[in-house]
């Protein structure tokens, strides 16, 4: 059966099962299915089948893409971590907090526990931004 190829996704969503697989791919791609399953066998113990049709379904959607060597598909991504990053964290800025950013580092400095380190980092994170 042919694969259709589709255009890149500028704002790619992945779901949990993409964003393990993606993990694993980053760090070794190229890589083929079974590595992959290999990799994710303690924490998730999926089958091979499993595996192999969420990366096809996921090279359809433009996140992976295929190379072919003999019978061999190893696969590579076709966006980088910080695209993805970038994707779920506008997803989580724009759902619990109107688009904010804001209102979303006021919750996180007030509601979680940070650190004096997190605290001096953020701050130079700040400054930082500011200088630029």
């Amino acid at each position: 059966m042919a694969r259709t190829k589709q255009k890149i996704d500028s704002n790619p969503e992945l779901t949990e099962a993409e964003w393990a697989i993606m993990e694993i791919v980053w760090q070794n791609e190229p890589c083929a299915a079974g590595t992959v399953q290999e990799a994710l066998k303690k924490s998730k113990d999926w089958a091979y089948s499993t595996v192999k049709t969420t990366m096809d379904r996921m090279t359809d959607k433009g996140l992976l893409k295929i190379t072919k060597i003999r019978n061999l598909q190893l696969f590579s991504s076709r966006i980088s971590k910080d695209d993805a990053r970038k994707c779920e964290f506008r997803k989580m800025l724009k759902r619990a907090f109107d688009g904010a950013l804001t209102p979303m580092m006021q919750f996180l400095v007030e509601q979680e526990e940070l650190s004096k380190n997190d605290l001096n980092q953020l701050r130079q994170c700040v400054e930082n931004a500011r200088k630029k």
